[in-house]
């Protein structure tokens, strides 16, 4: 099969869809795979690595795209549309619930979308989500400590404190795997975390994991309020997979916050838990609003390429690998990978992007 890999269009998105050690992989099956030149250079990997290991470079975006199967890392951008053509496999990060003219596209296209967020499997875990989710966990503490130095615009919080001055405080919106590794963040840095979730079997758990060194809360309004206004970093790690994810907090309660006081949101590429956070870019990573410091950057792990391809590929490439072998025939013979379609025959498939976009399903 022929295989393209695109260099990625998003804001200093250094991020690229096939490591060298994949292609040589995939090379190795008998496979062809064309590079968009420079794809990978971000990432740390030049053209002469990837032509080692068997790849072809080409000098256009279009010679990318102009194959059976399309790899990248993020969702295609407006001037990517047009290379959106009928019976081509399409693997990559979508996020439709937050993106009504992708979804538009991809319908009218006849492409077979498949997003990396939605492959699942039997025990309803994310395997394709996962090492993302794990990296931006970690970097939400890290540029929250950041934003809060009072040259970033902060109210000069030290998360760690010091002898005899208490340490900043740190409030978590979801125990999922975003939530915990932001938290194991906070706790490594000397913060006071607290985690709010709706699921007491996974508090039950993060209490095994931290034991007494952070605070687990059940979610409800009521205590929202009382725990964000208190809040010098507060971080939104709410998912539902393939929908958009619920406003937790109001604008409202993000003016009783102090000024000064930071939020980032890594919901955002799923339209964002906090009602005054929009998406913003590595370029322009924050804005003040209500005074309160906010972060809003949907593909935080491109800050951190080198790390985050290699682990994006150690996630994807068995599917990847099915789809260059199988084809489409994978779809039927993978159920992991099947729950991944989000759109195919000129419809949408997956169920909980259906609900987001009733009018387009029907």
């Amino acid at each position: 099969m022929e295989i393209g890999v695109p260099k990625e269009t998003k804001d200093q998105e250094f991020r690229v869809g096939l490591s060298p050690s994949s292609v040589r992989s995939l090379s190795d099956h008998g496979h062809t795979v064309f590079v968009e030149t420079k794809a990978g250079l971000g990432a740390g990997f030049t053209d002469a690595d990837y032509i080692q290991a068997g790849a072809k470079i080409v000098t256009t975006a279009e010679a990318a795209w102009n194959r059976d199967l399309v790899i990248k890392v993020k969702e295609p951008l407006a001037p990517e549309y047009e290379f959106l053509q009928k019976g081509k496999l399409l693997f990559t990060y979508l996020h439709l619930a937050a993106d009504r003219p992708l979804t538009e596209h991809l319908i009218d296209s006849g492409v077979t979308a498949i997003a990396y967020e939605t492959v699942e499997l039997e025990n309803r875990s994310l395997p394709l989500l996962t090492p993302m989710s794990i990296i931006a966990g970690r970097l939400s503490v890290q540029f929250g400590a950041r934003f809060l130095e009072r040259q970033q615009g902060g109210r000069g919080v030290l998360l760690g404190g010091v002898p005899g001055v208490r340490p900043g405080k740190v409030v978590i919106l979801g125990g999922g795997v975003v939530g915990t590794e932001a938290a194991k963040m906070a706790v490594g840095l000397g913060a006071q975390v607290q985690i709010l979730d709706i699921n007491l079997e996974r508090l039950a758990y993060l209490e095994t994991l931290f034991g007494s060194r952070v605070e687990l809360l059940y979610s409800n309004a009521s205590q929202i309020e009382t725990v964000v206004p208190e809040a010098d970093l507060l971080i939104g790690a709410v998912l539902v997979p393939g929908r958009r994810a619920p406003i937790l907090v109001s604008r409202q309660l993000v003016e009783q916050m102090r000024p000064g006081s930071v939020i980032v949101d890594v919901a955002v590429d799923q339209g964002g838990c906090i009602e005054t956070l929009h998406p913003t870019s590595h370029t322009h990573p924050t804005y003040v609003e209500a005074g309160v410091v906010h972060y809003g950057v949907p593909n935080m792990p491109g800050s951190v390429p080198w790390t985050a391809t290699q682990a994006l590929n150690n996630s994807t490439f068995p599917y990847v690998l099915k789809l260059a072998n199988e084809g489409i025939q994978a779809l039927e013979r993978d159920l992991a990978l099947a729950k991944g379609v989000n759109v195919q025959d000129h419809r949408l498939v997956h169920p909980a992007v259906k609900e987001v976009f009733a009018d387009l399903a029907a």
